[in-house]
């Protein structure tokens, strides 16, 4: 009977050790590496292995994808400019469009094509077009993912087909994704699409969290044996913007679900973050009122100054000395209009106040807060709860604060 029930034991432990095996989590993988970053405030929310060393795979293509958007800006490309295709182009390996040697494509498709279906064909043919050649091309690329501070990072194609010299790392995938759509906002829209026709045919683009995770407009994913499934996710909810990278995933639905954990989590400890580090001060009422009639607590003290009048509350600082401020930015431009759009929802109240963008400079990104004052201290926390009510994000700030 023993020999019988070991006979039927060993089979048993075997499934159980394959099945917790399948499901271990991603971390478990030693291509593994994740992080995600708060772009406003720059915080990094969750890091695993952020700084090892990683296979990009088709991650690559989010570098080519911003040398053709500089050459476009240069003027050097052209949206309905048309690139030839090279024997060595069509002869690339899947993922690939099938172009043929002599045939063209449209830099505009020649995106597109990149951002959904990645196809090593055309990496070729636009790194061909800026570099004349892919290795010059991939030479270039490097050297301005060193000027954009993406310090451990050495692109050898422009495809992202597995070359043991091509490596990056999580951080730098994420700071990339963050110049990017800074340096190009129009164009990185480009990363939103969710379908491709070309050739009589349509492509699906392989971001599945486009349309099922809320919030995400990007931005690119990539896979080897090498590698694993990697993914680098920009998701906007509420004002807040993560991205997030994940390296080495068993399979792409794995890397997805872990991609959601993170990201998931990351909006709720930035959350957390922000009501933790904006502490309002205690209002300060003038001696007269504080020795007739002090309020014992705090709610005391708020509904006293809710309820009195303007010339009873020392508080309120009647030179306008407080503010709000509607958000914290990647770039300049994205703060003013912060400044613009708050001053159109309420202009009643903001049409006065003095907008201003402060620079903090201090940090691998720059972040720039969006800040209008010359408010009354009522007035403030009045038009952060309008504010937030039409999902612009606000917090009362005294000057100087």
């Amino acid at each position: 009977m023993r020999r019988i029930g070991l006979v039927f034991a060993i089979p048993f432990l075997v499934v159980t050790f394959l099945i917790g095996f399948a499901s271990a989590p991603a971390e478990a993988s030693k291509k593994y590496a994740a992080l995600v970053l708060d772009v406003e405030t720059g915080k990094v929310l969750f890091s695993r292995h952020a700084d090892s060393r990683r296979h990009p795979a088709s991650l690559t293509k989010i570098m080519t994808l911003y040398m053709v958007f500089e050459a476009l800006e240069k003027g050097t490309l052209t949206l309905n400019q048309r690139l030839p295709v090279s024997a060595r182009a069509a002869g690339q390996p899947p993922s690939k469009l099938g172009l043929k040697r002599g045939q063209t494509i449209r830099v505009r498709d020649a995106i597109k094509a990149l951002v959904t279906k990645s196809a090593n064909d055309v990496a070729t043919v636009v790194a061909e077009a800026i570099g004349r050649t892919e290795y010059r091309f991939a030479v270039a690329m490097t050297e301005r993912a060193k000027e954009l501070g993406l310090r451990s990072t050495r692109f050898m194609n422009a495809s992202g087909l597995h070359d043991r010299r091509q490596v990056t790392t999580a951080r730098d995938m994420a700071r990339l994704a963050i110049v990017i759509r800074r340096d190009f906002p129009t164009y990185y829209k480009e990363f939103s699409t969710r379908r491709f026709t070309y050739g009589g045919r349509t492509y699906t683009n392989h971001n599945k969290l486009l349309g099922a995770y809320d919030g995400t407009d990007g931005i690119k994913t990539g896979y080897i044996n090498a590698s694993g499934f990697n993914l680098v996710a920009s998701v906007q909810r509420n004002g807040t913007r993560l991205i997030g990278v994940v390296f080495g995933g068993r399979s792409g639905r794995t890397r997805n679900a872990h991609m959601r954990k993170i990201l998931t989590n990351g909006f709720k400890r930035a959350e957390e973050i922000r009501i933790a580090t904006f502490k309002p001060p205690l209002p300060v009422l003038r001696p007269t009122i504080v020795v007739a009639a002090a309020p014992q607590t705090v709610p005391e003290l708020l509904a006293a100054i809710g309820s009195a009048d303007d010339d009873e509350v020392g508080s309120r600082d009647d030179s306008g000395a407080w503010g709000v401020q509607v958000g914290a930015y990647s770039t300049e431009l994205r703060a003013q209009r912060s400044i613009a759009t708050a001053r159109g929802l309420l202009p009643n109240m903001l049409s006065d106040a003095d907008g201003k963008v402060e620079a903090l400079t201090d940090r691998d990104v720059p972040i720039y807060r969006a800040r209008l004052f010359g408010l009354l201290e009522r007035e403030a926390r009045s038009v952060c709860l309008d504010l937030k009510r039409r999902h612009l994000p606000c917090v009362p700030v005294p000057a100087g604060g």
